[in-house]
């Protein structure tokens, strides 16, 4: 099909769009990697430096030996593993219960879920810690939740309060709301039951929509400060995002060191966006399925 002048012009207005999209968004990765390779004076000059004098890669293994890194991406993995693994096996399943399973109340109560979408969790943090911090039998409490720190300081508080989430169940009913009902009539037919529906049907189906639903989870978890610098104490229990913040001094913030921790701390990221990429969009038009 031949293309006219409006068409031509269109295309152009678009690339150029898209252009300078990917300027306006790939410009702060670049200083960040820019400044991560500068000296302390290149940095506090009163000209930004958009390029270095002399690289200096030094910087990287420098912002390791300060503190035990190792020790801070362990802990940050586990707490995202497990936060995510979970959070997609109660999500999934909540999900598909949502969608497929019919029972009095389910419109009231998934109103309810939705409810946790619309308040932002700085207003339930205080709740979430006195509840961590009460947790009966753990940590020296007594069966009131008394006397002890609860599962403060501990992995298991830094991963309850995140593996489940009211935008997760959403995103998974609206992906299996797209199946047809022959599919579970099908499935009775051969004597299946709920949960062995889900788990032979429904489940091998749901990559586009898990991967998805994982590379927002992991990133969230790995990505969380607040909740981590709340509830532990000690260098022996913080998370790579707590220990950027040993780069800063009353007096002075190694700008340098920072900006290449950073880089470092944030492959995780990159490696699982790169590898599973394919499925994170088709996973979010899962929500435009109509309910």
């Amino acid at each position: 099909m031949k293309r006219t002048g409006a068409d031509r012009r269109f295309r152009a207005v678009n690339i150029v769009f898209i252009a300078l999209l990917c300027l306006l968004m790939g410009f702060p990765l670049y200083m960040t990697v820019s400044i991560s390779l500068q000296t302390m004076s290149e940095v506090y000059a009163s000209s930004p430096k958009l390029l270095p004098a002399a690289p200096q890669w030094g910087n990287y293994p420098l912002s390791m030996s300060t503190g035990s890194w190792g020790r801070y991406f362990y802990n940050s993995l586990l707490v995202t593993l497990i936060t995510t693994a979970i959070s997609l096996a109660i999500n999934s399943m909540s999900g598909f219960v949502f969608a497929r399973i019919p029972f009095r109340g389910k419109g009231a109560l998934f109103a309810l879920v939705l409810l946790g979408m619309m308040i932002p969790p700085e207003v339930t943090l205080f709740s979430v810690f006195k509840l961590v911090r009460s947790i009966p039998f753990a940590g020296g409490n007594n069966w009131l939740g008394q006397g002890g720190r609860g599962l403060m300081n501990t992995y298991a508080g830094l991963i309850l309060p995140y593996i489940a989430g009211s935008f997760g169940v959403f995103l998974c009913r609206q992906f299996y709301l797209g199946f047809p009902r022959e599919l579970d009539d099908a499935a009775r037919i051969d004597g299946c039951g709920r949960l062995a529906q889900f788990v032979r049907i429904y489940l091998p189906l749901s990559g586009p929509v898990l991967a998805s639903l994982g590379i927002l989870k992991f990133t969230g978890t790995w990505n969380e400060y607040t909740w981590p610098l709340v509830l532990t104490s000690g260098d022996a229990m913080k998370t790579v995002q707590l220990a950027l913040t040993s780069f800063r001094s009353e007096t002075e913030i190694l700008w340098n060191q920072m900006m290449a921790a950073t880089l470092v701390s944030g492959l995780p990221i990159y490696l699982l966006f790169f590898f599973a990429q394919k499925y994170f969009v088709s996973g979010l038009l899962a929500g435009s399925v109509k309910g």
